[in-house]
Formats: C-alpha cells, sequence, structure tokens
C-alpha cells in the first residue's frame, strides 16, 4: 500500500518490487535483509572454509550485490510510481536511509556470526534472535495468507526469541565477568529490540501522525515506554531466556564432571 502512488491502483495492478518499500513493513524491510546476512554468515560458520578471510570477503561481496540490486531494482519501480512533490522526496529518502542501515546491519552480521570467536557469535545470536521470529512469521503469513492464521503465530512469535537466546547462552557458558556481560547483553536485547519493533510499526503505521515530526516523536516516546516498562510483557519472555540459560549451562557442567577421569584432568579431545 503506498498512500503517495500517483494513481489509484487495486494490488494486482501494482508494480513488482523485490522489497516491500512502504512505512507499514519497515521492520519486513529490517528482517528480509538482516536474516538474508544471518544466512550466510551461519553457513561459513557451519562450512568453516580453510581459507576462512578469503571466502568471508567474498561471500561479505556478494551479498552486497544480491541486496544492492533487490534495493536498487525496488526503488526504481517506488519512484517512478509515486506522485512528485517534498512529501514523495522525504518519503523515500527515508525510506532510502533505513535500507541503507538495514543492509549494513545485514553485513555486520555476517561477520560476526562468520566470526570463529565463540563470544562475537554468542553476541551476533543475541541481535538476531527477534528479527529472526519476525522473519519466520512474515514468511508464514506470506504463503497462508492474512486472513484465518493459526492462534499459535503470535505465541510462536513471542517466545522463540527466548528459547533461541537462552539456548546460546547454555551453549555459551558462564565462566568469567566477560561472560557474564555476554548474558547480559543479549537478555537486554530481548527486553529492548521487541519494543523498538513494535515502536516502529505503530509510529508509522498511524496515519494520523505521519508527517508531523513533533506528534510522531511523542508517539513513539509513548509507545517506546509502554512496551519496554512492567505492562509491555517483557519480563516473562526474559525470565524464560534466562531459565533455559542457567538450566543449560548447568547441565553442561554435570555432564561434562561425569565424563572428566578420576584423575581430575579432562578427557583428551578428539
Amino acid at each position: 500500500m503506498q498512500n503517495l502512488w500517483a494513481t489509484l491502483e487495486g494490488p494486482d495492478r501494482m508494480p513488482l518490487a523485490l522489497l516491500p518499500l512502504s512505512q507499514y513493513s519497515l521492520v519486513t524491510i529490517v528482517v528480509l535483509l538482516v536474516v538474508g546476512g544471518a544466512a550466510a554468515g551461519i553457513t561459513l560458520r557451519i562450512w568453516n572454509p580453510t581459507r576462512h578471510r578469503t571466502t568471508v570477503k567474498y561471500a561479505a561481496a556478494a551479498l552486497c550485490a544480491v541486496q544492492l540490486a533487490a534495493v536498487t531494482q525496488s526503488f526504481t519501480v517506488l519512484h517512478a510510481g509515486l506522485m512528485g512533490g517534498t512529501a514523495a522526496t522525504i518519503y523515500v529518502l527515508g525510506l532510502l536511509l533505513g535500507t541503507i542501515l538495514s543492509l549494513a546491519a545485514s553485513i555486520t552480521l555476517l561477520l560476526l556470526l562468520a566470526s570463529r570467536s565463540r563470544t562475537t557469535v554468542a553476541l551476533a545470536i543475541g541481535i538476531l534472535a527477534v528479527p529472526l521470529a519476525t522473519w519466520a512469521v512474515e514468511w508464514f503469513i506470506g504463503l497462508a495468507g492474512p486472513m484465518d492464521l493459526p492462534s499459535w503465530l503470535p505465541i510462536i512469535s513471542r517466545w522463540l526469541p527466548a528459547i533461541t537466546i537462552g539456548c546460546t547462552l547454555a551453549w555459551f557458558g558462564l565462566r568469567s565477568v566477560r561472560d557474564a556481560g555476554v548474558w547480559i547483553t543479549n537478555l537486554a536485547l530481548l527486553w529492548l529490540v521487541p519494543a523498538l519493533f513494535t515502536t516502529i510499526n505503530v509510529v508509522f503505521g498511524t496515519r494520523v501522525s505521519l508527517g508531523n515530526p513533533g506528534e510522531m516523536l511523542r508517539l513513539g516516546q509513548q509507545i517506546l515506554a509502554t512496551t519496554l516498562g512492567a505492562d509491555g510483557g517483557a519480563a516473562p519472555v526474559v525470565l524464560l531466556a534466562l531459565i533455559i540459560a542457567i538450566l543449560g549451562t548447568g547441565t553442561r557442567l554435570i555432564a561434562a564432571r561425569i565424563t572428566t577421569p578420576t584423575t581430575g584432568r579432562p578427557p583428551a579431545s578428539t
């Protein structure tokens, strides 16, 4: 849906764009680009090529080429169909700025997830957890349609990031103050990122305040304060992630003690 489209067209008459450029789909644009970069980074980490640094550079270049092509095509279609005027120019520039920042985040996640550092990877998954859940929900809605969605879909969208981060922290472990910092950072991201996504959707999806910077800022502050506060519902989600992380870490410690020989030395690595 484009409020500034030059002609009144139905959905079946709109031109094809590779990205859903609209103020109603800002979060979708972010997650489509970010999860693409994350998928490339996870692939590189699993693959673990011999010439690691060179392969990562080629992967980053390929990712840039694909996503820049999608961005260029989409903005060309958007610019050609919009009515003229200052409002349309500001609209395009605003979307372009957000898309460029999403591209930068996509490349950053690729590099972080392809890293051989467990700390870097754990932090990257903390950043990725909420966008990944949103991406999965968007794909389901896109394939099944927006009508008659199953009741369990919002439940998955809410709790999947907590499970992802909890399992990540259990894998990462807690051995030092530095590790505790990774735990705190990931739990803070689980609290903050959903609130940011909700705020963006509400502020830019409300046509009453759209185009009024002062009103948009006030609305954004109200929504962000509400979603970050006690009534925002983030506490149970963060608590679940923490419980999974603690139980997982404890289980790993117990398993390590059971498998450690009586000599007190850890078993030889294979």
